[in-house]
């Protein structure tokens, strides 16, 4: 199993820190301690074994949750500051971007870290800034209601991961689209009068770019990315079988936040499934990633205090708003809210049910171990690729988050790793340091 540390990026501070501090996301010293507690623990993940790094895209975070505007520009920086690690967006959100900027950026970062980059995409769910930055082709942040608005969205973040995949492996792109088109005007093309050096992109530019009346006709993004036929694909958050059954068609790897085992491994089996009708043959599993809070201490209820001071905060305050909390799902919850009709209330946001559901694994080594290895093994017959430890970096101490890195190399990534950060020297060793 692979493991990635997903940090959202949060300025350190207390609720009080944030009233009196407000807009405490603009604080220049309190950026700066933030982006200190990434780098230390981009640094220490890497020395530990973790496969990659990632963080969200966000924009607007006044509240300072989530301040992750720039995450390619802020794995540049980590990238020079580590050594083996990958580093993967969960994930850049493609409704409020430009395709081929993306497309660019990501293939730079690809070449800069020599392969060291996961591409993952996402739709878009916080209305404050989808809604503006994807203003110019009216998208709206969106849930998976089947709703107009969500359609619309739907539609943006396919065509632009469909141009993406066209930029990375075809050298010259030529696209026409319901919300873009290559070039632009499509199929006037630009005249010689517009592009004055035709001739010499004719010559030395990609085949097919100026067309025999001289017209251009194409472009041809560059980079291409440094892993041929590009970085492998990701997609965040996955909660429901139609993003089974979307990734599963484009083998994309799903990070699945659905907690409770049965829900969870049915997930599993619709992108299985599903795989198979589009020629792909998987174990139970394979190309799929889990998404959980995974707290570690000798003592049990410290290890408890951990969670509820730390992750289980978050959602409470944060991501519960957004309709998270649907993703801990249990048996007996459809008949009282049926799934696309109701939400789970603000009633059911217990630590019961944040650590029932199996999304908060916490306690004693022995304890996560156990809770680990059904997970990796889907709860049965299985064996997960992918486990996604989703970190409270800024709402726990820098030493406390560090201590959990060391427990959790030791305890689970020697356990369940597909190796250690060399060959020579296991996680357990490093984490012992």
């Amino acid at each position: 199993m692979k493991f990635n540390l997903f940090m959202l990026p949060t300025i350190p501070g207390s609720l009080a820190d944030r009233e009196r501090l407000r807009p405490i996301a603009r604080n220049s010293d309190r950026w700066q301690m933030m982006l200190h507690e990434v780098r230390e623990l981009a640094i220490l993940a890497d020395e530990l074994g973790f496969d990659s790094v990632g963080t969200t895209e966000h924009h607007f975070h006044s509240e300072g949750l989530e301040v992750s505007v720039a995450p390619l520009l802020l794995y540049a920086d980590l990238a020079v500051r580590t050594k083996r690690i990958k580093f993967m967006p969960n994930s850049i959100v493609l409704p409020g971007n430009d395709p081929i900027r993306v497309a660019e950026q990501m293939a730079y970062l690809d070449h800069l870290t020599k392969g060291r980059f996961l591409a993952s995409f996402a739709r878009g769910y916080q209305s404050r800034w989808v809604n503006i930055l994807g203003q110019q082709i009216g998208v709206e942040a969106a849930t998976m209601d089947g709703s107009d608005v969500d359609k619309h969205n739907r539609a943006v973040h396919e065509e632009y991961l469909d141009i993406i995949i066209k930029a990375w492996t075809e050298d010259l792109l030529r696209y026409k689209g319901r919300f873009y088109e290559v070039p632009s005007p499509y199929e006037k093309g630009i005249s010689p009068k517009q592009w004055p050096v035709s001739e010499l992109t004719a010559k030395y530019g990609a085949p097919g770019e100026i067309g025999e009346d001289g017209y251009l006709r194409g472009v041809s993004v560059c980079p291409a990315p440094y892993q041929r036929p590009h970085p492998p694909l990701f997609q965040a958050f996955g909660m429901s079988g139609s993003t089974m059954t979307y990734t599963a068609e484009r083998d994309i790897i799903p990070m699945i936040l659905t907690s409770y085992p049965d829900n969870f491994r049915a997930l599993c089996e619709t992108y299985r499934d599903h795989a198979a009708l589009h020629g792909r043959e998987l174990r139970l599993g394979e190309s799929v990633g889990a998404m959980r809070s995974i707290t570690i201490h000798p003592d049990r209820q410290r290890a408890l205090q951990l969670v509820e001071d730390g992750g289980y905060f978050v959602f409470d305050l944060y991501f519960g708003g957004f309709g998270f909390w649907d993703a801990f799902r249990m048996p007996g919850d459809e008949e009282r809210w049926p799934k696309g009709k109701s939400l789970i209330p603000k009633s059911e946001w217990t630590m019961d049910r944040f650590t029932r559901s199996k999304y908060a694994i916490a306690g004693t080594p022995d304890e996560v171990k156990r809770d680990v290895e059904a997970l990796h093994r889907v709860h049965a017959d299985g064996q997960l690729d992918w486990l996604t430890l989703l970190f409270d970096q800024g709402v726990m101490s820098l030493d406390d988050a560090k201590q959990q890195l060391e427990w959790f190399a030791e305890h689970i990534i020697s356990e369940f790793g597909e190796t250690g950060p060399d060959a020579d020297e296991p996680a357990a060793a490093v984490a012992a340091r």
